[in-house]
């Protein structure tokens, strides 16, 4: 059934791998949604059967950066444009922009992340990001074992390893951009990564999600791998399901191959073509899978077959009729001299107060639905509320 009950599971942090398997460095809050909202089949279990952590930006800085309140991270808005992968190392080295200087080349990870997948070429959302004519966007990470190739993350929605000879700059005949990235928070280090349950399940501390360690025995459809997430009970769980390509690949590294996902917690998967829940909105009888060799991500016919691997936790319902990503809250008055008041439906968790440039000024734990908060000085503000595992953010004016 896609009313079927999750536990509340997901602990909020998430992001690219080290060397270390067992270490990652937490850049991201939470790991965002694909952003799939349409229906592709009658089958339970796809990609828009599921809400969690829909992508969530603010322009800033006369709409030359965005901030992505899931991630927390802020990203150049245009892209710096075609350019050889050192110099796009050094041009994010070198940025000025929006006031700051501490800008740098994303990981794979962080680029995929603002993937929406209910978009293509580009598959991204341009009310935020503007069009470039981008093929493909360098990440920070080599593949590790040739270092004259470097992930990147394509128009299309995909990522993949390539040649840096492959960009106009180097000789080639495509068109690899740069798009910076900076940390509004400070980074912190992950370890362990990932913890064996001892009952054929594994979770992910960096994501807070729970996966199965064996896929199918065998290769199925895409809508048999639907169902079999579906009905699936490993560790008498009731509420696997299949991922969407986000989630899939966040488990993969780029300091590993062959298979890119690390054997000691996931012994079951080899390098071999593992699906994910998300179809593609311009070619329907096609879906997303990870191609597990390196960590590449692509799509496949729907009847053609590939292993099944599951997932569980993220939020508390499925199904979008049943979700709600989003806080109902006021601010008054607004504009205001500075004495502000915020009120919710619900009990307020935890509010944030952060400056036109995403820095977080402020954070408190009201366990109230009314708070009243004073700004002292002039300008823009964004106040976040999170309440019942949901979010939702507001700009503020102060002027005195």
């Amino acid at each position: 059934m896609k009313n079927k009950l999750l536990l509340v599971l997901f602990v909020g942090c998430f992001n690219s791998t080290l060397t270390n398997a067992q270490a990652v460095l937490k850049t991201m809050n939470k790991l965002p949604d694909t952003g799939q909202h349409n229906s592709y089949t009658s089958s339970p279990g796809e990609d828009a059967d599921y809400n969690i952590n829909s992508p969530s930006y603010i322009l800033q800085n006369n709409n030359s950066t965005v901030y992505d309140s899931v991630t927390t991270l802020i990203w150049q808005r245009g892209d710096g444009g075609e350019m050889t992968y050192a110099n796009a190392q050094t041009y994010c080295d070198t940025l000025t922009l929006g006031g700051f200087t501490d800008w740098r080349l994303p990981s794979c990870h962080e680029l995929f992340s603002i993937f929406n997948h209910d978009r293509v070429n580009p598959a991204i959302d341009t009310n935020y990001f503007g069009y470039t004519l981008a093929e493909y966007w360098w990440s920070s990470e080599i593949q590790y074992n040739d270092p004259n190739k470097v992930w990147v993350t394509n128009s299309g929605g995909g990522v993949g390893n390539h040649p840096k000879t492959e960009t106009l700059s180097a000789g080639g005949n495509k068109r690899f951009h740069v798009r910076a990235v900076r940390d509004v928070n400070i980074p912190i280090l992950i370890n362990p990564h990932f913890v064996n349950n001892n009952d054929g399940t594994t979770t992910d501390l960096l994501t807070g999600l729970i996966w199965q360690q064996y896929p199918t025995s065998d290769s199925i459809t895409w809508e048999s791998a639907l169902l079999f997430a579906d009905t699936s009970t490993t560790a008498t769980y009731g509420d696997w399901r299949l991922p969407n390509i986000k989630e899939i690949q966040s488990i993969t590294s780029a300091a590993i191959g062959q298979p890119a996902t690390p054997s000691a917690f996931f012994p079951g998967l080899q390098s071999l073509k593992y699906w994910s829940s998300t179809s593609m909105p311009n070619f329907t009888q096609k879906a997303w899978y990870l191609d597990n060799k390196f960590g590449i991500t692509t799509y496949l016919d729907k009847v053609n077959k590939a292993y099944a691997l599951c997932v569980r936790g993220g939020q508390t319902t499925t199904g979008l009729s049943n979700t709600t990503s989003s806080v109902s809250f006021d601010v008054y008055p607004n504009p205001s001299s500075g004495e502000i008041t915020i009120t919710a439906k619900s009990t307020i968790d935890q509010l944030t107060i952060m400056n036109e440039q995403g820095q977080i000024m402020d954070s408190i734990f009201p366990n109230s639905s009314k708070v009243n908060y004073s700004l002292d000085k002039t300008g823009v503000y964004f106040i976040e509320v999170f309440s019942q595992q949901k979010a939702s953010i507001q700009k503020v004016i102060i002027s005195k």
